[in-house]
């Protein structure tokens, strides 16, 4: 009898500290995920919605975003600083720069790489039972008629995340589609910008808190 006591309580102590243990969300990206910490920041915007929610202590909130990064830098930088921090969720938010930088200084990055590196990190996060949400790079340029120099290469790269998201079976932020879809209905003068991002590509407020929202969506499921 003293032993089944002891063993229930054993059992009780582990149980109570394993779902006290706040689940580490992880948000893995270039520079506007390096803002996201900051005071209005997404990451900053769904910590303070979950408190709302009453979930403050569910939840740890880590930005390891880089201004400047691509897919290839994540790759780089994963043991560091996802791999070994042990998350159970991982936000994938790139893409951006592996366009943009095409165009600006010729050292983008090639789809069928994109593809790979992508898949790459999906592998060594899915070897080690992460939870991993991918998202679509959001805009470059908020122009509603096709005509943001980058908006061809950023729908092929959007696909191919979409497409990874497919195979693998993982949740997706389609944020390319809801920024598009955001911009149809509140960008009646066609703006390159000032509707969700300060400069066509980094959030604004307004993009922050849009962002957030959609993410925790996720997070949450």
């Amino acid at each position: 009898m003293k032993k089944s006591l002891l063993f229930l309580s054993l059992f009780w102590l582990m149980t109570s500290f394993t779902e006290d243990k706040p689940k580490k969300v992880i948000f893995f990206g270039d520079s506007i995920t390096q803002a996201g910490v900051m005071p209005k920041g997404y990451i900053t915007q769904i910590g303070e919605m979950l408190e709302k929610q009453g979930l403050k202590n569910k939840f740890e909130l880590v930005g390891a975003g880089i201004s400047g990064n691509k897919v290839y830098d994540l790759y780089l930088r994963l043991e560091d600083d996802v791999l070994n921090k042990k998350p159970d969720i991982v936000v994938i938010y790139i893409g951006v720069n592996d366009v943009w930088h095409k165009a600006t200084s010729g050292t983008g990055t090639d789809i069928d790489k994109f593809e790979k590196f992508y898949q790459a990190l999906i592998n060594k996060m899915k070897a080690n039972n992460i939870k991993i949400i991918l998202c679509t790079p959001a805009a470059i340029g908020e122009r509603t008629d096709a005509s943001n120099q980058q908006d061809g290469d950023m729908n092929q790269y959007s696909k191919v995340i979409r497409n990874l998201a497919t195979k693998n079976s993982l949740a997706l932020c389609d944020l390319r589609k809801e920024f598009a879809d955001y911009s149809l209905k509140n960008n009646p003068e066609n703006k390159e910008k000032g509707i969700l991002t300060s400069d066509r590509v980094h959030l604004n407020d307004l993009g922050n808190q849009f962002v957030a929202e959609k993410m925790l969506a996720l997070i949450l499921k």
